[in-house]
């Protein structure tokens, strides 16, 4: 193997959410999980703001790579989230909660610095 040296886009992918859920908690979002995985796949995070359960995905990009990162969140993403999260919800017992789904779209320079953009009900649930 590799030594456990991590591949790089798994660092650059855990600094972006770190970087989210450090922007969302100054914006006033509680954090309540992190990388919840259900069997189909996984929740970057979940959050409380106010009394609506937020369901965030996070994509990360390198500015040379063009399209911003929330471009990457399609229509089969979305639904497979919408998926991921009645399941969430239903595990935890929280059915009658309301809910949204976010996207914070981090974008990393040749500097290494990040610019972040959180974009608030970024879609509806898909069936």
């Amino acid at each position: 193997m590799d030594g456990g040296r991590r591949d790089p886009r798994q660092t650059l992918g855990r600094a972006a959410e770190d970087a989210a859920a450090a922007h969302l908690t100054r914006a006033g979002f509680r954090v309540l999980e992190r990388n919840v995985r259900l069997g189909h796949g996984e929740i970057d995070l979940v959050c409380r703001d106010g009394d609506v359960v937020v369901f965030v995905e996070v994509k990360c990009r390198r500015a040379t790579w063009g399209d911003p990162p929330a471009a990457a969140v399609s229509w089969h993403k979305q639904r497979r989230l919408t998926r991921l999260a009645q399941h969430y919800l239903k595990w935890r017992r929280l059915e009658d909660v309301r809910c949204r789904f976010d996207v914070v779209s981090v974008t990393v320079d040749a500097a290494g610095r990040s610019a972040i953009a959180h974009v608030r009900n970024a879609f509806d649930a898909v069936q």
